[in-house]
């Protein structure tokens, strides 16, 4: 299979878009896609608490505070560098908000954007499948271009040719932003209180976005020799499958990143279908009785 057509998607989708060139910022599709996509799941996921607060404490006065739009950014924010902001002083390494503003600023005007949107449908399978795909391609972007180039760089040959510190990245980086915002209720409908969050709840542990950032980071290294430890697993790997291990070659890694985000997109889509295809087969069957 050729993965051509994907590393040509990624190479438009990554170009500076108009109006931002006009004022020499360099925003791409692909991170408008990204802030989008996030600050709508966002909302979704606090109408979905909200919703479900409300059931549970009916009859009940209601503990919940009016949101507002700093709330609501910080959220976005904090989801998004996180992580970023827990690894950067441990590798010594800037932050990426800490550098430019055009970042933050791309997804605090998302934000503004989506919560003025009326109505926006609930997840369900037939909305959630499909961004499955586009979750593939934007969280490969951070798993395979921006999480390693930090470290495989880094003035320390130590770190630099450290695997676990570039599995540790990325699993931080990926996953640290939620924990926060799960751990100080940001997401909820009542005040900010403190609480456990879903990561460290029993089988939290089998959280896809999880264990998914570290394997798909570790794949990419494995494809393109990112680090000597990842070139002679390769070799090695290439051996016990009956290959020769002296012509094991890297992929280029345009190519590497093509084939992760397909991976992703799969592990996404086998999620959603999971989460909400029994849902639609169980109505889909109450149908079919009352027929």
């Amino acid at each position: 299979m050729s993965l051509q057509p994907l590393v040509s998607i990624y190479r438009y989708a990554l170009e500076p878009i108009a109006p931002f060139t006009w004022f020499g910022i360099k925003v791409c599709s692909l991170e408008l896609v990204a802030a989008f996509r996030l600050c709508v799941a966002l909302r979704q996921i606090k109408e979905a608490l909200r919703a479900k607060h409300e059931r549970s404490t009916r009859g009940d006065k209601l503990i919940v505070e009016e949101r507002s739009f700093l709330r609501d950014a910080s959220t976005a924010l904090t989801v998004k560098f996180g992580g970023e902001a827990i690894i950067g002083p441990l590798l010594g390494v800037p932050p990426s908000f800490m550098i430019s503003g055009v970042s933050p600023g791309v997804y605090i005007a998302a934000q503004a954007i989506v919560e003025y949107i009326p109505v926006l449908p609930s997840m369900s399978l037939t909305t959630e499948l499909p961004l499955s795909f586009v979750d593939g391609f934007t969280r490969a972007m951070l798993l395979c271009s921006l999480i390693p180039p930090p470290v495989i760089t880094h003035s320390s040959p130590v770190i630099a040719s450290s695997p676990w510190t570039l599995l540790l990245s990325s699993l931080v980086i990926a996953n640290g932003g939620f924990f926060i915002t799960n751990m100080f209720s940001f997401l909820e409908p009542t005040p900010l209180t403190l609480t456990t969050p879903s990561q460290l709840q029993p089988y939290g542990w089998t959280t896809t976005d999880l264990w998914s950032a570290p394997m798909i980071t570790g794949i990419y290294a494995l494809l393109t020799h990112a680090q000597p430890f990842w070139a002679e697993l390769h070799s090695v790997i290439s051996t016990v499958l009956g290959g020769v291990s002296d012509k094991v070659q890297p992929l280029d890694p345009e190519s590497a990143r093509a084939l992760c985000a397909l991976i992703l997109a799969g592990i996404f889509s086998t999620r959603t279908a999971k989460n909400f295809g029994l849902v639609w087969k169980t109505s889909v069957a109450e149908k079919i009785k009352m027929q």
